[in-house]
């Protein structure tokens, strides 16, 4: 026997045995604590299956034994025999990760029939249709699950059978019906080759084991891991408990809730059941489902029991509960609870409703909150004054709204959006080998399945829009189209689905922006009182700066100059600058360009008067404002060959070689950024004139603009003297013409090493350092974004070389040295130093954290990620400091 425990019965776990025990089994172990009335069993832990894998798909020493013995036991407690020809015990063998992975993992239900005990359920129950049935539920999964026999085949025979009696329903089979099922099925399974189906119940459960082990590492599990970013090295547990049945009869049933609505977070029970059906039925779609509410006037004393079950289960984890229950002749059974998934928007009134009703503190309110899952609350919805065609309404699984051309097949959606195109996916149900097409998709829609089926939990957890048990549409794969009474929409034509509504629309439709709701204002009100990292947005006009104000924004971090150059009516004054033969041309163009800019400037101070703005000196190496070098070549051929005016082509001649004397190898380390500043200097003179004549004019009017003047590309401390003198040369120039003194930073774009590690010398003339992430990351791991991302980097992250890509989340172990030894030797010359970051990972959680920990004073990101940069960094200051861990996160 191994020293190892691998085997826990329910009674020797709780809820903080997950990493051994899953999460399904520690939440089944708790649940018994706890007194839920919980059918019993056991648990094979995690770390038999990692022993499993790291010893090459083998069961560890004692593994067998102790399974054996933990059977014997469960047989005692409940007075059944598993194999039994009298009070048969049979079975369920389930899954469960120490983090929940919903549809990635197999099941298997009823273990323990064959040929023989089939016989002794049907006397057992009474109820000859029953035992067949779930035999004929067994082999489907363990066919299916164990033996790797296509599901669709065992499909095809079910429902050629159910065609020639003439029924629409499983519950409706004979038992004649049901017998020639079984036997095509176990012909089936024996043509397959693979292993006959085993009449041995021990065998099959041994079996059982060995698929769930070997389900860790299918594709569909690897790629949800890798989407979720789960590690390699978790393991599965298995869940071994006895089958209770809610297909005995309109007194049985089983359902699927939740003890709040997933989609909007209100206080209700939400979810679906079946009666005289298992559990699968309602997960897989077959049948679709009835809301639980109808429950109460068909059940109602059942009802009433699981109603007051799903508050104390609810009360107890502090938090809402997706709970399975079956019905087994009056009798309710519960079978699991877990963390349930859940929309955005029903995250946060969620979190801020059990706050307020005490039930959890506002940290932990905060903490139960996904922040990287609130872009969810600002997916477009279909404009409510557009006129829209609906053609079909299905149950609203998951919200939001999407256009895109219709596919049939994943692999074929997941192909189509890798070159460009906007699908959704439709399908009859979807399983979990639909996963890249799911992730591909703008939206998925199903003919069949519920509120819980697994189109529309995955869907949930992804924030993408899913209508689900859509009756009304008849799919037809093999001629790629499905119809709708007489309409009929084929591949490739373009359809529109409201997950909020349940309706599927014709063509694509025109979208409006959500607005935010009281829970999401309030939950940000504490989280803006906890955290001390400000926020900022990357804004370079009005309207996003306002925008930015509105998502709750404490100022500009970034605002790109050069974005403004890019206007088409602005775009002939700046090539004029760039195309000046000499000074005094140059004066003149940047003389026009100074106004535009100096309104540019105004603007966005007004916009966010009393807030300060860090402007950015013009960055991009000058030819990236001139026409592309090639067509201009190929259109000075055609005027040649065209023999236009010699003039013009003269000019178009003059034209290209400045922008072959201006180009470069490798523009993104040639003449940019601050050198651009110190080889033209006239270029950041303006750029400066522009910025305090907009602060003056604003300081007249009342307002009260908070300028900050950012150098990019700093590598050395005399390229900071050069531009800083050159700054305060114009703002004495401003003062002097307005009479207005206008208070200003200036600071350091650290973007390179050598400017981390100089961050003392440069500490001494810099007001505040903003860490510039993207080309940080290029210049410390030498990697060009463009090309790493289109390339090499999908590589990298497959085969593990890199987790997370750096471009998305700061590498803490290269970059973030780089700007934990900036901030320290910075502020060893000024204390009080501000500093922040204004690259793409400003706006991701685990980046914000670091920042954090950094002790930095503000992220800075897009307007639409405020929202999760808000809550990401109050969980890092709680997470840190109020010592909460995401146990409350619905992840």
């Amino acid at each position: 026997m191994s020293e190892k425990k691998y085997v826990y019965h329910f009674a020797e776990g709780n809820a903080n045995m997950k990493m051994l025990l899953g999460g399904k089994g520690a939440n089944l172990a708790e649940m018994s604590r706890i007194g839920l009335p919980v059918p019993p069993g056991f648990i094979v832990t995690t770390e038999a299956c990692r022993d499993f894998i790291a010893q090459g798909q083998q069961f560890p020493a004692g593994l067998k034994e102790e399974v054996q013995t933990a059977m014997k036991q469960l047989e005692g407690e409940l007075g059944r025999c598993f194999g039994g020809e009298n009070d048969l015990l049979l079975i369920s063998v389930r899954s469960g990760s120490p983090v929940s992975m919903p549809g990635m993992m197999d099941t298997v239900l009823n273990l323990g029939l064959n040929d023989r005990t089939v016989e002794a359920l049907a006397k057992d129950s009474g109820n000859e249709t029953f035992a067949l049935d779930c035999y004929r539920r067994l082999l489907t999964m363990f066919g299916d699950v164990v033996l790797g026999v296509e599901h669709d085949k065992f499909a095809a025979i079910y429902d050629s059978e159910k065609h020639r009696v003439g029924v629409s329903f499983d519950y409706q089979l004979t038992p004649d019906s049901l017998r020639r099922i079984i036997n095509d099925y176990k012909d089936l399974i024996a043509a397959a080759g693979a292993h006959p189906f085993p009449q041995d119940p021990m065998e099959q459960l041994f079996m059982s084991i060995f698929a769930v082990f070997n389900s860790w590492q299918n594709d569909r599990a690897v790629i949800y891991r890798k989407l979720h970013k789960i590690p390699d090295d978790y393991g599965t547990a298995v869940n071994i408990q006895a089958m209770v049945f809610g297909n005995m009869g309109e007194g049985s049933g089983s359902g699927v809730a939740f003890s709040r609505n997933p989609s909007t977070g209100e206080k209700a029970l939400y979810g679906e059941y079946l009666l005289n059906a298992q559990g699968e039925d309602i997960v897989a779609g077959i049948r679709t489902p009835k809301p639980i509410s109808l429950l109460k006037e068909e059940l109602p004393e059942i009802y009433d029991q699981f109603a007051e079950k799903s508050d104390f289960i609810e009360k107890h984890y502090k938090n809402m509960q997706d709970m399975e229950f079956t019905v087994e002749r009056g009798k309710l059974w519960i079978l699991q609870t877990r963390n349930g998934k859940r929309t955005a928007a029903a995250s946060v009134r969620i979190a801020v409703n059990m706050a307020e009703e005490g039930l959890i503190s506002k940290e932990e309110a905060i903490m139960s909150v996904d922040a990287g899952q609130l872009s969810q609350l600002l997916h477009r919805q279909i404009d409510p004054q557009a006129e829209v065609q609906v053609i079909a309404a299905g149950l609203p699984a998951s919200p939001g709204a999407a256009s895109g051309t219709v596919v049939f097949d994943s692999e074929q959606a997941h192909q189509m959006t890798k070159n460009g195109a906007k699908v959704i996916l439709v399908r009859t149900e979807t399983t979990p080998d639909d996963i890249q097409g799911i992730v591909a998709a703008q939206g998925i829609l199903t003919s069949r399945g519920g509120m819980t089926s697994h189109a529309a939990v995955v869907a949930r957890g992804m924030g993408k829009c899913c209508v689900c048990g859509c009756e009304a549409i008849k799919i037809d794969y093999i001629n790629k189209v499905f119809t709708v009474d007489d309409l009929t929409i084929k591949e490739g034509d373009t359809i529109s689905i409201d997950g909020t509504q349940g309706h599927v629309v014709l063509g694509e439709v025109p979208m409006v922006e959500p607005e935010l709701s009281p829970e999401f204002m309030q939950l940000s009100k504490w989280a803006d009182d906890i955290r001390t990292l400000s926020v900022r947005a990357n804004a370079d006009n009005p309207a996003d700066a306002a925008r930015a104000i509105e998502l709750g924004a404490t100022g500009i971090g970034l605002c790109r100059t050069e974005h403004m150059f890019m206007d088409p009516q602005r775009l002939p004054l700046v090539q004029a600058m760039i195309l000046a033969e000499n000074a005094a041309q140059r004066q003149e163009a940047l003389g026009k360009l100074l106004p535009v800019q100096q309104q540019d400037f105004y603007d966005i101070f007004k916009t966010m008067d009393g807030l300060p703005v860090t402007m950015r000196l013009l960055d991009p190496p000058l030819h990236e404002f001139l026409p592309d070098a090639t067509k201009l070549a190929v259109e000075i051929c055609t005027m040649e060959f065209t023999k236009a005016p010699q003039s013009e082509i003269d000019e178009k001649k003059r034209l290209l070689d400045i922008i072959e004397t201006l180009a470069e190898r490798n523009p993104m380390l040639g003449n940019r950024g601050c050198r651009l500043g110190i080889t033209f200097p006239e270029i950041y003179e303006m750029q400066a004139e522009a910025i305090f004549h907009a602060a003056a004019q604003l300081c007249k009017e009342g307002c009260c603009p908070v300028p900050e003047i950012e150098i990019p590309l700093i590598s050395d401390n005399r390229e900071l003297t050069y531009i800083r003198k050159l700054i305060l040369r114009a703002k004495d120039k401003v003062e002097k013409e307005t009479g207005i003194v206008v208070e200003c930073k200036i600071g350091v774009m650290i973007e390179l090493p050598r400017a981390a590690l100089i961050a003392d010398e440069l500490a001494v003339q810099a007001d505040f350092f903003c860490f510039g992430t993207n080309d940080l990351t290029q210049a410390t791991l030498g990697f060009s974004r463009d090309d790493a991302e289109g390339t090499f980097m999908p590589a990298y992250l497959e085969k593990k070389i890199f987790i997370e890509s750096p471009f998305i989340v700061i590498d803490r172990t290269g970059v973030g040295k780089l700007m934990q030894m900036a901030v320290d030797n910075g502020r060893s010359v000024k204390p009080d130093l501000l500093i922040g970051i204004c690259g793409e990972q400003g706006g991701e959680p685990g980046s914000i954290e670091f920042c954090h920990l950094t002790g930095l004073d503000y992220v800075s990101c897009s307007p639409f990620r405020i929202p999760i940069a808000r809550i990401a960094a109050a969980q890092a200051k709680i997470k840190h400091e109020h010592d909460i861990e995401g146990d409350f996160n619905t992840h």
